[in-house]
């Protein structure tokens, strides 16, 4: 019986992992194996966009004001320093809790740029999805709203388009009239969106005598939310030993009811 030749290899060459192209999830893999994507370097390519990032604030400037900004503050702005100066046509990026609507990101009719901070994202790495918005919103033509994607695994992350070294500056707001340049003609879909989240919104200042430190005053009682730089076990280590010797509140009437995790911070 004669030997069946053995099988030789396509003879397009097979391309290394980097510079394998997205495509879709069912279509052959651009590498060559003659597997669907979804099943050969896909995989590898989903698990890379949901792969967790715990701290995705690390090395920006004012890193505890920005965990702040996401989980505890209602109505807030931020101006943003870019690397390299801003685009043309562009006098300004300004961070934001939230947008009407719930978008991503705004390019006002002027060619600002609004990125909102409070938003869903489709990775594990919030950072990256902002930097995905941020990037789209500086292009498209003013007067656009930047709807949410799927980000590529190896696109920029914020800590890759923001300056380190400029000033992170909160501006807590009562409301978010910052919305609107003219708030009496705004759309009736954005005046409804208007008026929902004002309602919403729990007045909250900013401190001036510590670092990411915000007082909320809720209908029951007033909370003092302070986002910390400290390593989780040292600073939990010292709380507790501030409350096992009964000096853990802030004065009469005031107890610590707790804390939580948030981005790599306590």
């Amino acid at each position: 019986m004669a030997k069946k030749r053995p099988q030789t290899k396509a003879g397009k060459q097979q391309l290394k992992d980097g510079e394998i192209p997205v495509v879709g999830a069912r279509e052959p893999c651009p590498c060559g194996s003659g597997r669907r994507y979804k099943a050969c370097h896909g995989r590898a390519a989903a698990q890379a966009v949901t792969e967790l990032v715990h701290r995705p604030f690390e090395g920006l400037a004012g890193e505890c004001d920005w965990v702040a900004l996401r989980e505890l503050v209602p109505a807030a702005t931020v101006e943003l320093t870019l690397k390299g100066g801003l685009p043309e046509g562009v006098p300004s990026v300004t961070l934001a809790t939230v947008l009407p609507m719930a978008w991503p990101a705004l390019r006002r009719d002027d060619g600002s740029v609004l990125l909102a901070l409070q938003n869903d994202t489709s990775s594990g790495d919030l950072s990256r999805d902002l930097a995905d918005t941020l990037q789209r919103a500086l292009e498209v033509e003013p007067g656009t709203p930047v709807t949410a994607r799927r980000v590529p695994a190896d696109g920029p992350r914020l800590q890759d388009l923001l300056d380190p070294d400029a000033a992170f500056e909160p501006v807590v707001r009562t409301g978010f009239e910052f919305w609107v340049p003219d708030a009496e003609n705004a759309t009736p879909e954005v005046a409804a969106s208007l008026e929902r989240a004002n309602a919403a919104a729990i007045p909250t200042v900013l401190l001036s005598g510590a670092d990411a430190a915000y007082w909320c005053e809720t209908p029951e009682k007033n909370h003092l939310r302070w986002v910390m730089p400290h390593p989780e076990e040292q600073l939990l280590d010292a709380l507790a030993r501030l409350h096992a010797a009964g000096t853990s509140s802030l004065g009469e009437d005031t107890r610590l009811v707790g804390s939580f995790r948030a981005h790599g911070l306590v």
